[in-house]
């Protein structure tokens, strides 16, 4: 059998009508020649359905269960389990435009060799006002970093280098963000090239709706904002990235005269990044994560 060239990692737990409309965008897909590995945090068999029709589809489908959840762990065992010379993440909830994986492929094998590519997330659109390629010396300082796990692709060589995500920060731990902004910082850290490829297009909604601010919204920010904190202290950034990522959040409001949600909302983010930086400095380097466990799915056994 053919080995694939790409490889995508899907952590997915909660979630099933969705990956109908995932797969579908990658069965469309003009470059054919990538791999499915789902790490499946449900404690059902929930997504059996949907996989069976992906195969169907055509598609090389590796199915993995992973316990207990954790998104950056479930990655890393996606990129222990892939065979593909580039790797990359979709979320469970969005969906590829029919020539992005053909876009990626193409721009890897440019004459500059990159380390990771970043394609557009079409809803965010940040892309038209970003330099070609990330650099260390602006990420440090939190600019031009507008990484997020669906926009990014890597070399398997690069992960060999930095190893994969932090399962300490992003969803599900206490330091509720960031992994994905880590990850791209210590690649970036030991010299590696990340570039953008606007012709490569992801969807994923985004919620325009301006946050109600009230307290489970607040304590949701509050908990996402420790990621940024967490950055702060494990890359050393210097006092002023720090004393500036903690005055925007409330002098945008201020400035504008706005006292009431947005404030709020800003409040929590401060605390959030004071609440990160003071605990990541308190554990400097957090014990040894539990040993997670990780086995084929029933019907991935049955096959072997």
């Amino acid at each position: 059998m053919r080995t694939p060239d790409i490889s995508l990692v899907l952590a997915t737990v909660g979630r099933t009508d969705e990956l109908g409309r995932l797969f579908d965008s990658l069965a469309a897909q003009t470059f054919g020649n990538f791999e499915v590995i789902v790490v499946d945090q449900n404690s059902d068999d929930r997504l059996n359905p949907h996989l069976e029709r992906a195969r169907y589809l055509g598609m090389k489908i590796k199915h993995l269960k992973l316990n207990p959840p954790n998104l950056a762990a479930a990655r890393n065992v996606g990129i222990e389990a892939a065979r593909g010379k580039w790797i990359g993440f979709p979320d469970d909830d969005c969906w590829y435009t029919p020539s992005l994986l053909e876009h990626v492929a193409e721009r890897f094998s440019h004459s500059d060799k990159p380390g990771g590519v970043i394609v557009r997330w079409v809803e965010q659109d940040e892309q038209p006002s970003l330099p070609a390629e990330l650099s260390w010396e602006r990420s440090r300082a939190f600019r031009d970093i507008a990484v997020s796990s669906i926009t990014l692709f890597c070399h398997r060589k690069l992960f060999t280098q930095i190893g994969g995500f932090d399962s300490r920060l992003g969803v599900g731990q206490w330091f509720g963000a960031g992994e994905e902004t880590d990850l791209a910082m210590r690649a970036l850290k030991v010299g590696a090239r990340l570039a953008y490829e606007p012709r490569a297009e992801v969807h994923h909604a985004v919620n325009r709706d301006k946050p109600n601010a009230d307290s489970a919204m607040r304590a949701a920010i509050r908990h996402r904002a420790r990621g940024t904190g967490a950055l702060y202290a494990k890359h050393d950034l210097s006092a002023w990235v720090i004393l500036r990522g903690l005055a925007a959040p409330l002098l945008r409001p201020l400035l504008k005269g706005s006292l009431g949600p947005e404030l709020r909302i800003g409040v929590a983010t401060v605390l959030g990044r004071i609440d990160g930086f003071r605990e990541w400095r308190r554990r400097h380097a957090a014990p040894p994560q539990p040993k997670q466990s990780v086995v084929p799915a029933k019907a991935e056994r049955a096959r072997q």
